[in-house]
């Protein structure tokens, strides 16, 4: 069996916002990496730092309030967070790719669907203009839109929502990028077109080999598309395994309550849990574990000490003291 490449580590990357109330942590020490041909899903409410992440790996924290303040950014053993904006340009797009949340903000409105589909590959493969539209259109039947030739000439708004969101995946693959980071990609589509779009980005993986970051709240995504997952939770990652053994054995009381919270349909209507609570303000909590005031097994050493990673096996660990070997009890 062939050992797949690493194409991304961070490591203990910390990404801070920098206002009147001084600075607030978006991002506070993450660690994880991504290897080839492989989706890792990364999961949590909103608010816990999941999209300033991927805007971190892209370079696109805007600048200020934003900054990378502590960690590396490893791609193919380049530190991203040490690259010029110049490098950053032609990495963007080429090397690493990005779906956004909703295409039709995305996506200009004043520019046809293969003008903006032609841009990226002739700023990156320096084509002709007739060979980049030939990329365009293949590309563009690659990702299950009809009529390609014609759809090059119209402009977003003629386009339905899964057909908006075909094309921002196909401008993401246009240049074969070795990751694609797709953050909340199927949020704004109905149930049908969101099947679809995971079918597509599951082939796309397939065929082409490409490693995926996939960031969304929708556990039956990630159960659907993703090899492994890491949950996190006000700014730090909580939990992280193969998406087998999270759903099957959860370690993390914030983990359980996203599982459990996620209707069942083989049983009768019943009221959905919650977990008590909302995500704590970047910065709110100063020490302890972040999770603590919404945590049923919250003890007194929460308060005080913040939790690190405590490996559950050799491919499973969570930020929880009850899996401290000192305090000797699971979940």
């Amino acid at each position: 069996m062939t050992t797949k490449e690493t194409v991304l580590t961070v490591e203990n990357l910390k990404t801070s916002f920098f206002t009147d109330d001084g600075e607030i942590p978006a991002v506070d020490g993450v660690d994880f990496h991504v290897k080839e041909g492989e989706i890792l899903g990364i999961v949590g409410e909103s608010g816990c730092g999941k999209s300033v992440t991927s805007l971190s790996i892209m370079g696109l924290v805007p600048k200020p309030p934003g900054k990378i303040v502590d960690g590396k950014i490893l791609f193919q053993n380049e530190d991203l967070t040490k690259a010029s904006e110049r490098r950053m340009r032609q990495i963007r797009g080429n090397d690493i790719a990005m779906i956004f949340q909703e295409p039709m903000t995305s996506l200009n409105p004043v520019f046809t669907i293969g003008n903006q589909l032609m841009e990226a590959i002739r700023i990156h493969n320096k084509w002709s203009k007739a060979k980049a539209r030939e990329r365009a259109v293949e590309m563009m039947k690659l990702v299950g839109l009809p009529r390609s030739e014609e759809l090059m000439d119209e402009y977003p708004h003629q386009l339905s929502g899964g057909m908006r969101q075909r094309v921002m995946i196909a401008m993401a693959m246009v240049c074969d990028p070795k990751l694609l980071i797709a953050d909340e990609p199927t949020t704004a589509l109905d149930v049908t077109i969101q099947a679809q779009i995971l079918k597509l980005m599951r082939d796309l993986n397939k065929d082409l080999n490409t490693a995926i970051i996939m960031i969304t709240h929708d556990l039956g995504v990630v159960a659907e598309v993703c090899d492994r997952i890491i949950v996190m939770y006000s700014g730090k990652v909580v939990e992280e395994g193969d998406v087998q053994t999270i759903f099957k054995n959860p370690q993390h009381p914030y983990t359980k309550g996203l599982i459990q919270s996620v209707p069942d349909m083989r049983k009768k209507q019943q009221r959905l849990y919650s977990i008590p609570g909302n995500v704590p303000k970047p910065g709110a909590v100063k020490e302890g574990c972040r999770f603590a005031a919404r945590c049923e097994f919250a003890f007194d050493r929460c308060w005080s000490e913040n939790p690190e990673l405590y490996k559950t096996d050799d491919y499973h660990q969570t930020r929880c003291f009850l899996h401290d070997s000192k305090v000797g009890v699971g979940v």
